[in-house]
């Protein structure tokens, strides 16, 4: 264990549990990546690494997310810490970051590295200690570059931790494939929280068994000790104890992300047909009368067909809804590869024949892209569609993760469409999903009307429990 102390993991919560838990928190590699599934308990441990050298009046730890929301989420990093550091009483400061502050006067910060600049906020700044919570989120660059800001003048050696899920098209995979059996993508028992050592020569990473290795062979070189601890959710007791539905919860994942969250496979990657087969939904004569939420969502991106790119992506839109029974019907999609000012016309001629068929129902979702032209964009089109229920939502991570619980339900059968002359080219891109040779724009707009009727449903029964 660092500094050879436990004394302040004990005192913020209850001690690390045997096993993978306890092995992150009481190794020396000055990297040390914690993770392989969902539920291994992954972000507490990471917090109670932060809290190792609270009574150290200089220290300073910074744990990262990828976006800044993620950090507030209902039971993220800031829910948790809450209970960890109020209890040795720590203030929450709110800006410019989120941070507790020990009576020490040490600290620990929470913030986000969203865009590859974000990093040069950092600069001049020594962390003492650097945590990443989800990895695989944050670019190999932005990892590297922030070895520049681990630097300490407390006394407390420099050391990166970090937490993740199995991706197997991040760099991370890459990163700990010594770890990972190749075949299988599942992690080796054996190897877990086995120290190796790396360098970087010619902009490559040379790794060995030991420094002296390394040395030898690269003479005037530094080796970084580095490790990998697989952890699944058998290995939290405290949350199958507390939560015996999580299993369940994760059981209903699509087969992919049932193998990368709870049997922490590395090396599974979806494939056509993996996520919306063509099979697994019904076919409807008519709209059904008992869809309590009808959401339209909107994928924009109005691009003409031309000689250079004659498959642009399209501005896509699905109306889905939610009925009574819990199922989900798809009603209408769209496609349009058309100039913008058409592209605006369609959308707001769409809003009003949805009005015409399902009344005043229909929410419409337009996605609102980052920065200020994305901002100007939505707000420009929520003027245009005044009078209709529009929202603006601004999308993040990867399509993948966003297309996963509409997926669940997919092929759980809970999905159906109502038949008409759209549903040969919608089924035909949901099947092919993910695909670099074909369109996704269908499946965006059908994730995010998925999203929303969900939303959607749940305020609406709360509605009706506060009537009764």
């Amino acid at each position: 264990m660092l500094d050879g102390t436990n004394i302040n993991i004990d005192r913020v919560g209850p001690a690390p549990q045997p096993g993978p838990q306890t092995m992150f928190l009481s190794n020396n590699a000055d990297i040390a990546v914690y993770g392989g599934a969902a539920g291994g308990g992954k972000s507490y441990a990471l917090l109670l690494e932060a809290a190792r050298h609270i009574d150290n009046a200089d220290y300073g730890a910074v744990i990262f997310r990828r976006e800044a929301i993620q950090i507030t989420n209902e039971g993220g990093l800031l829910d948790t810490s809450f209970n960890m550091y109020s209890s040795v009483d720590a203030t929450l400061r709110f800006s410019p970051h989120r941070q507790w502050v020990f009576p020490s006067g040490a600290t620990v910060t929470f913030s986000h590295l969203h865009n590859q600049s974000d990093v040069n906020d950092w600069q001049g700044s020594q962390i003492p200690m650097i945590g990443y919570d989800e990895l695989t989120h944050f670019t190999e660059w932005q990892f590297w570059y922030m070895f520049s800001r681990n630097r300490s003048t407390c006394g407390v050696r420099p050391y990166i931790r970090a937490t993740c899920n199995p991706d197997a098209d991040s760099w991370v995979a890459e990163l700990i494939s010594w770890w990972i059996d190749q075949e299988s993508g599942y992690p080796i028992p054996a190897r877990s929280g086995v120290i190796r050592y790396v360098v970087r020569v010619d902009g490559q990473l040379r790794w060995a068994d030991t420094a002296k290795e390394l040395l030898v062979e690269y003479p005037g070189s530094i080796p970084k000790s580095f490790t990998f601890i697989a952890a699944t959710l058998a290995d939290n007791k405290i949350l199958t104890n507390s939560d015996p539905n999580y299993e369940a919860n994760l059981r209903m994942l699509n087969r992919v992300e049932q193998e990368r969250l709870l049997k922490g496979n590395w090396k599974i990657r979806p494939v056509k047909g993996s996520y919306f087969p063509s099979h697994c939904v019904g076919v409807l004569p008519t709209s059904p009368a008992d869809v309590r939420v009808w959401v339209r969502r909107w994928d924009l991106a109005a691009t003409e067909p031309n000689e250079t790119n004659p498959n642009p992506n399209a501005t896509a839109s699905v109306l889905m809804g939610r009925r009574d029974n819990g199922r989900f019907v798809i009603a209408n999609a769209t496609n349009i590869t058309k100039a913008a000012h058409v592209v605006r016309e369609a959308i707001k001629n769409t809003a009003s024949q949805d009005r015409n068929d399902y009344g005043i129902r229909v929410i419409t979702v337009l996605p609102q892209d980052p920065g200020q032209a994305g901002k100007e964009q939505a707000a420009n089109m929520a003027v245009m569609l005044a009078g209709y229920r529009v929202e603006t939502i601004r999308e993040t991570g990867p399509k993948t993760t966003r297309a996963e619980p509409l997926s669940a339900q997919w092929q759980m059968g809970n999905v159906d469409i109502v038949e008409g002359t759209w549903n040969k080219e919608y089924l035909s891109q949901m099947e092919s999903f993910p695909s670099g040779n074909v369109n996704d724009d269908l499946v965006d707009a059908s994730s995010g009307a998925f999203l929303k009727c969900i939303e959607g449903a749940n305020v609406d029964a709360r509605r009706r429990a506060l009537a009764e």
